[in-house]
């Protein structure tokens, strides 16, 4: 089989080895930097692109010339919609536009969830909305159609203050939401066939949207019931995610699930990491065996219970930290996976949930939900990051 990839996340994470048999062809095409960390032997043909334009534009002129493809790879949400329009202008099988639409436009995603009878927050889309108004009055979110880790993402009091408030952009490209309130759980597995191979709900502690305004973010896996599993399996059928990786938000209110946003692709921070030690299942690699039609090994669930945690930086103002208070923490025994940075180490400026851009992240368990959850509020409400030469400054 011949194999076009559009590479961007890190091989750490992916594990193409364990999910693309040496017997295929593979052509790996991707920004410089993301190429030049690609490891030397994973076999195929590597083509840097210039990462200055339209991604499906500098791929097609990447492969210009070269033998059709039978598959096209794309893992990051970021190159979902240039995957299929690469497969259109290339004629390869797989996700076209209009499939992909539902899985990254935030209200083709809501309308096609609310028309399978399911519920979602009431939205509208800018800059429609200013003119006719919305059916809601209370907080409202205003937020990308397309944008991914809360970026660009604002809350405002009301309804009225939502639709007056200017965007970064075009208002074409943003939508205002009313906000639900309530814990918001992630569903996170692997499609194949219409039939879930593997699937774990976990919690959430605290939000991704309080994550992008500088606060922690972690989760912690709880039971997936049957009510989840069967709420999911819907919500997945209404976008068309019947084949493949998914990360699906929801919020649990009184009167039950509301859908809030679902990704066609495995969740960030370290949720491969928990999703991997409660199953014994590494979704990216997974998915790539079923897309090569190599065989997916059976879901090991270990009873065991595992979370996730991270920290921004991307709110500091500055390229490194100082961590207090931490210590303690990190010698827990439920400390499974401790990435912490040094003052003479650098974190990204921009909004990451990568443990290699951010302060402090990394995974906790084996441990009931509840010695979990305390263990995350307890770090949170602890553990103090500054910019470096800040807390210095403050004790003096």
């Amino acid at each position: 089989m011949r194999i076009l990839i559009l590479h961007r996340i890190s091989n750490d994470l992916v594990r193409y080895q364990d999910g693309i048999s040496a017997a295929h062809d593979v052509t790996w095409v991707g920004v410089p930097d993301r190429m030049a960390a690609l490891p030397a032997e994973l076999p195929g043909t590597r083509i840097v692109r210039p990462g200055t334009g339209d991604t499906a534009a500098e791929v097609l002129a990447a492969v210009a010339g070269l033998a059709p493809f039978d598959l096209v790879v794309a893992l990051s949400e970021y190159d979902l919609l240039a995957a299929a329009q690469v497969r259109e202008a290339l004629g390869v099988g797989g996700d076209r536009v209009a499939d992909v639409l539902p899985v990254r436009d935030k209200t083709v995603m809501k309308a096609a969830v609310a028309a399978a009878g399911l519920r979602v927050p009431r939205f509208a889309a800018l800059p429609a909305a200013r003119f006719a108004g919305v059916p809601w009055t209370g907080p409202t979110v205003v937020k990308p159609v397309d944008g991914a880790s809360s970026q660009d993402v604002f809350r405002y009091p009301d309804a009225e203050s939502a639709l007056a408030a200017p965007v970064p952009g075009e208002p074409v490209r943003f939508e205002v939401e009313e906000f639900v309130d309530g814990p918001i759980l992630h569903v996170d597995g692997l499609m194949a066939g219409g039939e879930p191979v593997a699937i774990q709900a976990s919690r959430y502690l605290g939000t991704c949207l309080a994550y992008a305004e500088g606060d922690p973010l972690g989760s912690v896996q709880v039971d997936t019931t049957p009510e989840l599993t069967g709420w999911a399996l819907d919500c997945l059928a209404a976008v068309g995610i019947s084949d493949g990786l998914f990360h699906l938000e929801g919020f649990q209110t009184p009167d039950g699930l509301v859908f809030l946003e679902v990704g066609a692709r495995f969740g960030g921070g370290d949720i491969v990491g928990t999703f991997e030690l409660a199953t014994g299942l590494h979704l990216p690699s997974a998915w790539l065996r079923v897309l090569t039609g190599s065989a997916v090994p059976a879901p090991q669930l270990t009873g065991e219970r595992y979370g996730m945690f991270v920290w921004p930086g991307h709110r500091l103002g500055a390229g490194h930290c100082e961590i207090a208070g931490a210590d303690p923490f990190a010698a827990s025994p439920l400390a499974w996976r401790w990435v912490q940075r040094t003052p003479g180490e650098p974190i990204a400026r921009a909004i990451s949930y990568s443990d290699t851009d951010v302060p402090l992240a990394g995974i906790v368990g084996p441990g009931t939900t509840a010695q979990l959850e305390d263990f995350l509020r307890s770090a949170f409400a602890t553990i103090t990051v500054t910019a470096a030469g800040l807390a210095a400054a403050s004790r003096r």
